[in-house]
């Protein structure tokens, strides 16, 4: 029964990105000996744990996960409020971000990553609500459905800004325009939102190349030390080379890796983190410009099949939740990779499958479950057509 309900391409495609992970968190950890803890015995214990949750919500309808959208999203933001009063000793601050509590036997738990799970549910419901009840679209209701989105979405993004993770707020950014981008809102009144946001960051780099000073002065002075060190590092490397160590120390890494690599165990570049956010240049580094393309085409792979899956399921739900998931992946992937090669600003944003993390895994096969479920929503409605028409 649970084979009609599942897609083992896909699930073929999650399980290699997952044999990969462990292979080189091990590597990562191994050579250095930086760490004490064994994260490949963590990493393993999280992937079992993912897959027996993907596949429990791949046996729910979608109508479940419209049912509990609201209460998990409620229960996410009172985590999110509930670090900033946590005392130290359940919320302890990593990096000078306080974005995690602190859980026995088990490590850290980051709400903000399941925030995006709770994102898909309630935008995708409130987008499917509202045009299955109203009787005609018009200008005013798009302003009345993206002001429901913004007043669910801001709120905890401005939560999680304070933490602060601006690359976390990125990848909500990237998973909410895709969303209201695949919903039937005006594409005339998308592009004239857009045109705020692509201004602001236009004028933003007109003030960068032309007015460096005032850049300097109005800009990157009001973000806080950590963001300004990183955007430093990003956009001067060589002059802030304490800010950009593990940029440049990515590169190198990646670099020295050549076309097949220096085998397995074989890293021997020091890159800060490299079994979490720059696990991309532990496997360049030991596979090579082979080995890194590999792991891109296996992700390839894995959207073509989330894509396949999304179009079949024909409803506004499961389009809009579909269009989300693909989005934040994608740009996750695309972010990750960028900012390993000096490319893009080192955000702290892991690389989705492969990098060592619990919150993070865990929210991704959470992703995948509600994708998988739309498989057997769409069995159902096949099978409940067969029997009406059965009827007649």
């Amino acid at each position: 029964m649970i084979d009609r309900y599942i897609d083992w391409y896909t699930l073929f495609y999650i399980g290699l990105l997952g044999a990969i992970s462990c292979v080189f968190i091990y590597t990562s950890t191994e050579v250095f000996e930086q760490y004490s803890g064994s994260f490949v015995v963590k990493q393993i214990l999280f992937y079992i744990i993912g897959f027996v949750l993907m596949i429990g919500m791949a046996l729910l309808h979608v109508e479940h996960f419209k049912k509990f959208a609201w209460i998990f999203y409620v229960f996410i933001v009172l985590l999110l409020i509930g670090l900033i009063f946590a005392p130290d000793n359940i919320a302890r601050p990593i990096n000078e971000a306080k974005a995690w509590y602190q859980v026995k036997y088990i490590g850290t738990f980051q709400p903000s990553e399941f925030l995006k799970f709770a994102f898909v549910l309630v935008v995708a419901k409130l987008i499917d609500k509202h045009y299955t009840t109203i009787t005609q679209q018009s200008f005013i209701s798009d302003c009345i459905l993206l002001s429901k989105i913004a007043l669910v979405t801001i709120p905890p993004m401005f939560l999680v800004y304070k933490q602060p993770d601006t690359g976390m707020l990125l990848l909500y950014v990237a998973l909410l325009l895709p969303m209201i981008y695949f919903s039937p809102i005006s594409k005339k009144m998308l592009v004239l939102i857009a045109a705020i946001p692509v201004t602001i960051v236009m004028s933003i780099t007109i003030i960068y190349f032309q007015y460096n000073d005032v850049f300097q002065e109005q800009i990157v002075d009001r973000l806080s030390p950590h963001q300004i060190s990183r955007i430093n590092g990003w956009l001067q490397p060589f002059e802030y080379e304490d800010s950009s160590y593990q940029t440049r120390q990515g590169i190198l890494a990646i670099g020295s890796g050549e076309l097949t690599g220096k085998g397995i165990l074989g890293n021997n570049v020091y890159v800060p983190e490299k079994h979490t956010d720059f696990i991309f240049s532990t496997i360049a580094e030991e596979t090579g410009f082979i080995g890194g393309t590999i792991v891109i085409l296996i992700y390839f792979l894995l959207f073509y099949r989330l894509v396949l899956i999304i179009i079949r399921a024909h409803s506004m739900f499961s389009y809009a939740a579909g269009a989300g998931v693909i989005g934040l992946l994608t740009f996750q992937i695309c972010q990750n990779i960028g900012m390993t090669l000096g490319l893009l600003p080192v955000t702290g944003v892991t690389l989705p499958f492969l990098s060592y993390g619990g919150s993070s895994l865990l929210s991704n096969f959470m992703l995948m479950g509600l994708i998988f479920a739309f498989i057997k929503t769409a069995d159902d409605e096949r099978n409940k057509d067969y029997e009406m028409e059965g009827e007649f």
